[in-house]
């Protein structure tokens, strides 16, 4: 099985998240994600359609569609069970299933695809695997949060120095008779 990309939709056709699993072109895959919508206006009853050269496999998900595009030698079966685990996934970063929410969390949907494929091939991985490897904490990232926060708190403090600089300087004007 080789998936070429998995990816949110709106109902209209409009990808909110797409991931690349191959080497592709980014014509080619907007060429293929544009013509998803007008390929399932036709299909009703089934949840894939293949074309001359790729198959899409999708699950309705409320006002969006889930979507695999494999090539057309992949196992319609495994393709059918990574399209349910992805399904389980999505609600767990956008919860209402709307366009803004799975914009505003389209890294950590994207990371969890990245969990379950690899290289276009499913992983053997399960919901709570995924979950527990996307919790998990990294040393770099809690460094780096550290290395930010004292940036920012140092910028604070520095602000905190120039306004009662001003302020003092204002005072001594004041006193002064220039005025301010």
């Amino acid at each position: 099985m080789v998936v070429l990309s998995a990816c949110l939709t709106s109902k209209a056709g409009k990808p909110l998240v797409a991931r690349q699993f191959v080497e592709i072109s980014r014509i080619r895959i907007e060429g293929l994600l544009a013509a998803f919508p007008k390929l399932i206006g036709a299909v009703k009853q089934h949840t894939y359609v293949e074309t001359e050269s790729v198959r899409y496999v999708f699950q309705p998900m409320e006002s969006l569609y889930l979507l695999l595009v494999t090539n057309k030698s992949s196992n319609i079966m495994e393709d059918l069970e990574t399209l349910r685990l992805l399904a389980r996934l999505v609600p767990e970063f956008a919860p209402n299933l709307e366009e803004e929410t799975v914009k505003d969390q389209a890294f950590e949907i994207m990371l969890a695809f990245d969990e379950v494929l690899a290289m276009g091939h499913r992983e053997t991985i399960n919901l709570t695997q995924v979950k527990t490897a996307l919790e998990m904490e990294s040393h770099e990232e809690k460094l780096h949060n550290m290395i930010r926060q004292s940036k920012i708190n140092e910028a604070k403090e520095e602000a905190k120095k120039k306004a009662s600089a001003i302020d003092q300087n204002k005072a001594q004007r004041a006193k002064a008779g220039l005025g301010g």
